[in-house]
């Protein structure tokens, strides 16, 4: 076996496995194989915060379905790490979150930067490795990439500090990858009968089509049936928006045509999604998830299986795989749905077309606090746009081969229903785990995967505030980026809590901000300014055509202080006061 150090062993593994970028700010306790990244093809970007170190993993991995790598200093940089994790957790992004720790001759003596590294990340990576031995660098390396794609999340590498020194005999391993398969038998074939018995079949695209490259074969089975496919909440990438069966987003703020469509099923096949609870929740008024709907269920990993919905037949398999064989045993039986094609596609078309006229006409909020709002604001100085007619006329002016990120609030989930894609691995949102500060970074790593594609993120003031400051990541690194804030001067999505339960007394929501263009213009990007709704089309032209010339944008939009629904209506209760200092706060 070769002679080297394990620094050149962790190297060498890194790239075997493909790597040649990774995020995150530079340390010590690493400092030795950083040394020689560059000689082996892997360039650090340098970010400003390693929180947003691990978005850009993420995004990275969410576009190029390889890896995506961050590092940091151990201690204090490693605990940066872990809200990033947690959200590519939930992604089931492939991320390897390599952690330095303190060396292994002082842990437990309270040193500089010393803290316990693995139970931070125990409840969001799929495997962690430690390396206990110099010697047994390379093969848990190797094992943290194998295990991030073989399980679809994030892994954590953990390397005591000294132990990337010393001479070591090792052979680099080469990666494991694992075919998946279509899923069992009997489930398959129990699958294709429900399918084949169905009056009126649906289908949901998850984001397990994106990550198994589906989307062709997920077309092939819906258009074979004559079936609406709705996607899965907030995978909106997952089935091509222009195609006469896609029927839009089910979820928060997802699409009424989507969801009037599937309360009518009787049969669902969810392709690639694990149902999750907050995808399925009432929306709308409407409580439209089909109650007596036989449900058909593919997951690649078998404990998603019946875990949110109650399901009539479970596949555990790849859902690229599991379309295929579904469509040829469908080809060799009596497909009762097939007589209907005709008189449901005229019943799709319907219901989006009466989903479209009343997003066209869905100028602003219609209810109480909104409308109050609208009026205040006419009174003020200068000119607010109306969230929902700023996000149609940034819709309109998408470039299709866009990229777009979206952060948690208000109007950001609203977008929803607005954002439209053509091709996979374009839409990346925070997903469950909820977390502000998410869709810069996340698009700043997605543009380094794909450097050719438009890349563009949405982000409420505040959610922007936690992560504008990787705009001097884009500026330094030359990575463009359009990053579109929506300026309305409040929490937004906490805000309409207190409208709903509190009697409008607001704490702490309202923001008083500067001009975020002039603080992206001093990180030394271009800085633009909109309140007149004709030029939101024009200035995302504009600034996505800069993204050629290697320039970043921060279109900076002022919004009025309306208020879309609520993420959950039940996540709440009226407020009860017993005591009686407090009986007027109820």
């Amino acid at each position: 076996m070769p002679r080297m150090t394990p620094s050149e062993a962790l190297v060498e593994t890194l790239a075997a496995n493909g790597v040649t970028d990774a995020f995150g700010i530079m340390g010590s306790a690493f400092m030795d194989a950083m040394d020689i990244f560059a000689p082996a093809g892997i360039r650090l970007i340098p970010t400003v915060h390693e929180q947003g170190a691990g978005h850009m993993a993420d995004g990275y991995s969410r576009v190029s379905g390889r890896h995506g790598v961050c590092i940091a200093q151990n201690g204090p940089g490693i605990t940066n790490f872990v809200t990033a994790i947690a959200a590519a957790y939930w992604a089931h992004s492939p991320v390897v979150c390599i952690t330095p720790e303190t060396g292994s001759m002082s842990q437990g003596l309270g040193g500089f930067q010393e803290a316990q590294q693995l139970p931070f990340f125990e409840t969001i990576t799929k495997y962690q490795g430690h390396v206990a031995n110099p010697a047994r660098m390379a093969e848990i390396t190797a094992r943290c990439f194998d295990r991030a794609m073989l399980e679809n999340g994030p892994t954590q590498l953990n390397i005591p500090r000294d132990f990337f020194y010393g001479d070591i005999n090792v052979e680099i391993p080469q990666p494991i990858r694992i075919e998946r398969g279509a899923g069992g038998e009997q489930s398959l074939q129990e699958a294709a009968e429900l399918l084949a018995n169905a009056k009126n079949p649906v289908i949901i695209s998850g984001g397990g089509v994106v990550m198994s490259d589906a989307v062709e074969e997920c077309k092939a089975l819906a258009e074979f049936l004559g079936a609406p496919v709705v996607n899965s909440y907030l995978h909106n990438d997952s089935f091509p928006a222009s195609h006469p069966l896609w029927c839009g987003p089910l979820g928060y703020q997802g699409s009424k045509a989507g969801m009037k469509l599937i309360s009518r099923a009787d049969v669902v096949l969810a392709l690639g999604t694990r149902l999750g609870p907050f995808g399925t929740l009432p929306q709308h008024g409407m409580d439209y998830w089909p109650k007596d709907a036989k449900i058909i269920q593919v997951d690649c990993d078998a404990k998603m299986l019946g875990l949110v919905k109650k399901i009539s037949v479970g596949v555990c398999g790849d859902a690229k795989a599991a379309a295929v064989s579904m469509l040829k045993r469908l080809e060799e039986q009596n497909v009762y749905c097939l007589e209907t094609k005709g008189a449901r596609a005229t019943e799709i078309a319907a219901e989006k077309a009466a989903w479209e006229q009343e997003l066209d006409e869905w100028i602003h909020e219609k209810d109480d606090y909104s409308l109050d709002m609208i009026a205040e604001q006419a009174e003020e100085e200068g000119n607010y746009l109306h969230p929902r007619q700023v996000l149609r006329e940034l819709e309109k002016a998408m470039p299709e081969d866009a990229m777009v990120s979206t952060d948690i609030g208000n109007i950001n989930s609203v977008s929803n229903s607005y954002l439209r894609f053509e091709k996979p691995r374009s839409f990346f949102a925070a997903m469950s785990f909820g977390n502000c500060g998410y869709a810069l970074p996340t698009i700043i790593g997605a543009k380094v995967a794909a450097p050719e594609r438009t890349a563009i993120s949405y982000a409420g003031d505040g959610a922007w505030g936690m992560s504008m400051m990787e705009i001097m990541t884009c500026v330094r690194e030359q990575i463009p980026v359009t990053s579109i804030v929506f300026h309305n001067r409040q929490w937004g999505a906490e805000k309409k809590n207190q409208v709903d339960f509190y009697n409008r007394r607001f704490v702490a929501g309202d923001l008083e901000n500067p001009s975020f263009a002039e603080i992206a213009r001093g990180m030394g990007a271009e800085g633009v300014t909109i309140d007149r709704l004709e030029d939101v089309g024009p200035a995302l032209k504009a600034a996505c055509a800069a993204q050629k010339e290697g320039k970043t944008t921060v279109i900076e939009i002022l919004c009025t202080r309306e208020l879309g629904d609520p993420f959950r209506r039940d996540a709440l209760s009226k407020p009860v006061r017993h005591l009686e200092k407090y009986k007027d706060f109820c």
